[in-house]
Parts: structure tokens; C-alpha cells; sequence
């Protein structure tokens, strides 16, 4: 997916138990609005959102002062998100990619304070990078602090440094992936792991909707229609071919919340040479018209949310894109 995320892609062999073992990942699917059929073209047709969502992530990159406290960058910058409308604030996750990160779920903590309504998300969080059940607390965590507004993607992680970083097995992501998740989901639960329990934290039972990244291939798209809250795909180093094919995979499969992830925004069309903007594969790094164009294809292809990045944290940029829709 993005730099700054994880994507689980492409795998086969991955046991069935494995995958139903971590099957109760389906709880709370988020509400949409008014939904409408739409048809597919090919006779079948599915329901969706009557209007695409448009959130913001960021990237958390150090400002014009890395010696400065981010904090207060931060919350002002989510707090004007929040003031303008947008449904979601979501940040990512990387570690070992020579640049300095911060963690995304103790940044959600700290927004889960500094907003009262908008949604909170990770697009997406390498889960087999983390332990299990300390990983589960800091969800849950977040979920308590914030009120249920969190939105946790997960995946397998798809950049070998991170792992390497860590001295974990990068080759066993996938099957790491779905082991965690399970013993997520009874922790989550309040069932025993390992000889104890992790109570839940009231409210929290069950844990947060949770989303899987995936980019392709049609085994864990169904997986995210079926077993999870939703499906997220890359705007970064995804083809229109791929969201095509995957979106045709997941709405086959019952898939209700379909989320393009880390979708860049220049409207001056002037990106640095060599950044993500100019790398990435699906993005609105264009003209306003051709912005337009784009935005409507996406909203085309059936995803009821686009998560949109500014390089320059420009949200009169971003609520210009929102007017498009």
C-alpha cells in the first residue's frame, strides 16, 4: 500500500483454519446513509453509499522544526478537520524506512482528546509487527479514550525493512497475521490467552470494526466482504485494473465498505520529483478538471470512502476535491 502502510496482497497456502479462527472480526460493520443499487454491468447489482465519503489522512511527517513538539501541529491540524466536516481523520504506520514516524495509535490516542465526533482510522496497521495482546490493550485503548470512534485497518505489512527492523519473519506475515488477529478477537473478548485474560475495558467488548488491506487478490478481498468491516484498497501503488478487478471481487463476495486508502491531492500539479506524489499509481497530482475525472471514476468503481493526503496539509485543497463529488 502507501510508504507509510501495509497492505496484505497476493498470498495462497494460508491454512482454513487459520482464516476461521479469526472469522468473528465481522462485528460492527459501520452504518452508511442512504444506500442505492447500483449495477455493475454485467446484470448483477450491489448497494452502496448515494454519496463516496472523502476523509483525510496524514503521513505525520515532522515540521519546518523537528525539534519542536509535534503535538501541538498535530491536534490543531485535526481539529480543523474536524471543523470543515470531514467523517474521518486517519494516520499511518511505518518503522523502519529511514525517516522518523510516529506511533499511530498513540497519535490516535492523542486526537481521541483533542476531537469529539470525527472518526479515527489507521490505513493500515502492520499487526504482525506487534505482540498480540499488547497490541489488543493499545487498541482498546484508543477505542475507550475515543468514544468508539476508531477504525482499525490491518494487514500484513508489505515493506521488508520494517521487519527487518524488528527481527521478525517477514516471509510469515501472513500467517502471523491471522494468528494475532485471532488471539486479538478473544482477548477482545475476555476470553483466557495464554493462561490469563485481558479484561475488556467496558464498551469496548468485541473490540473496534476492523478492515482489511488487501490489494488483489480475490481470497482476502473475500475474506474483508465476509469476516470483516470492511475492505481497503491502495491509491498509491494499486492500477485502475486492480481496483477494478478487486472491487468486482469484493461486491461478489457481500462486500458493504469499500475504502480507497492514500489517494495524494495537487491541484497545481507541481509534485517534487521522486516524492509519493509522483510515484503514485491512482491520485488526484493533476488539474482541478482532470481531478474531477478521476474522482468521479473512483466513485464509479463502487468505493464509498476515498482517504485523501495533502503533502502540504492544504485543506482548502481537500475541501475543493470534496466539492467535486
Amino acid at each position: 500500500m502507501l510508504a507509510a502502510s501495509a497492505v496484505v496482497f497476493c498470498k495462497v497456502g494460508l491454512s482454513n483454519r487459520l482464516l476461521a479462527g479469526a472469522a468473528d472480526l465481522l462485528h460492527s460493520r459501520p452504518t452508511t446513509r442512504e444506500r442505492r443499487e447500483e449495477d455493475t454491468g454485467d446484470g448483477d447489482t450491489f448497494a452502496r453509499q448515494a454519496v463516496m465519503r472523502l476523509s483525510v489522512v496524514t503521513f505525520m511527517r515532522p515540521g519546518p522544526d523537528p525539534r519542536g513538539r509535534p503535538l501541538g501541529r498535530i491536534v490543531s491540524y485535526a481539529r480543523e478537520i474536524e471543523k470543515r466536516g470531514f467523517p474521518g481523520i486517519w494516520v499511518t504506520d511505518s518503522l523502519g524506512r529511514g525517516r522518523p514516524t510516529l506511533d499511530p495509535l498513540v497519535v490516535l490516542g492523542a486526537l481521541s482528546v483533542a476531537t469529539q465526533r470525527v472518526e479515527l482510522g489507521i490505513p493500515v496497521l502492520q499487526v504482525p509487527l506487534r505482540h498480540p495482546i499488547e497490541l489488543a490493550h493499545r487498541v482498546q485503548s484508543v477505542q475507550a479514550l475515543s468514544g468508539g470512534r476508531l477504525r482499525l485497518g490491518v494487514g500484513s505489512g508489505s515493506t521488508r525493512a520494517d521487519f527487518d527492523l524488528l527481527g521478525a519473519d517477514y516471509d510469515q506475515r501472513f500467517r502471523t497475521l491471522m494468528r494475532s488477529l485471532e488471539i486479538m478477537r478473544r482477548a477482545w473478548h475476555g476470553e483466557g490467552v495464554n493462561g490469563g485474560v485481558l479484561s475488556p475495558w467496558p464498551g469496548c467488548e468485541g473490540g473496534p470494526p476492523v478492515l482489511l488491506g488487501a490489494w488483489r487478490n480475490p481470497r482476502w478481498i473475500a475474506y474483508a466482504a465476509k469476516k470483516c468491516a470492511g475492505w481497503i484498497a491502495s491509491g498509491l501503488y494499486s492500477s485502475w485494473d486492480d481496483l477494478e478487478t478487486g472491487m468486482r471481487f469484493y461486491r461478489e463476495a457481500g462486500g458493504q465498505n469499500a475504502v480507497l486508502a492514500n489517494v495524494l491531492v495537487d491541484l497545481s500539479n507541481t509534485p517534487e520529483p521522486g516524492s509519493l506524489a509522483e510515484r503514485a499509481t491512482i491520485s488526484l497530482v493533476c488539474s482541478p478538471d482532470e481531478a474531477r475525472v478521476r474522482l468521479k471514476r473512483i466513485d464509479q468503481l463502487g468505493f464509498d470512502e476515498v482517504l485523501v493526503v495533502s503533502p502540504g496539509s492544504a485543506l482548502d485543497e481537500l475541501e475543493r476535491v470534496r466539492d467535486f463529488l
